[in-house]
């Protein structure tokens, strides 16, 4: 029988979902206990809409959770963490967000903009913010004041895009060093204050 104390993986998609050959896929398919936050509408995102589900699935199982946010993903997940009650924030042991997208920016795709402004308040759990030097959806620069401002570990990678498939991004096994590192940052937090 399984302990009900295992860490489990939930997979934190933006815009449009992951698609099959995205990273988050392959994380999904590679890391025990591993599941994905469905969003009924992919295209179309409403900021209240994600944030319940996102909700919805950290509720659902009583064990520790580890996020794995991309792009509108870390800005649903930061959204999330303002107004979570404290039991389901606490069930999060760590969230690693890659390529956040700056609902802010100047070109900011409409259907995104409802997810600004963009949450400022710092993360209440151990999280690693991976940005890259060329993402066209939020400047180096921005990602590491959103890491500031989140609490987060930030790391910004040469010349990685955004992250994903368009970006040569598949499999993305470099990823799994800072996932590994959260991981570990995160044990430790949590046997400090046990």
């Amino acid at each position: 029988m399984r302990q009900t104390t295992d860490v489990r993986y939930l997979v934190v998609p933006g815009w449009q979902g992951s698609s099959a050959e995205h990273w988050q896929s392959h994380w999904q398919q590679v890391l025990p206990e591993c599941t994905r936050v469905e969003q009924d509408d992919w295209l179309l995102p409403q900021r209240h809409a994600w944030v319940a589900q996102l909700q919805r699935q950290i509720a659902a199982d009583r064990r520790p959770v580890v996020l794995i946010a991309h792009s509108l993903g870390c800005v649903t997940v930061a959204h999330w963490a303002t107004q979570a009650a404290p039991a389901l924030l606490a069930r999060v042991r760590g969230a690693l967000l890659v390529a956040p997208a700056d609902v802010e920016r100047r070109d900011c795709p409409a259907a995104l903009r409802n997810f600004a402004p963009m949450p400022r308040a710092g993360l209440p759990f151990p999280s690693v913010l991976v940005g890259s030097s060329n993402d066209h959806a939020a400047e180096a620069q921005r990602a590491v004041l959103f890491a500031q401002q989140w609490g987060s570990d930030a790391v910004i990678l040469p010349e990685a895009g955004h992250i994903n498939v368009q970006s040569g991004h598949h499999r993305w096994e470099q990823g799994f060093t800072w996932l590994y590192q959260l991981q570990a940052r995160s044990d430790n937090h949590y046997q400090r204050s046990a």
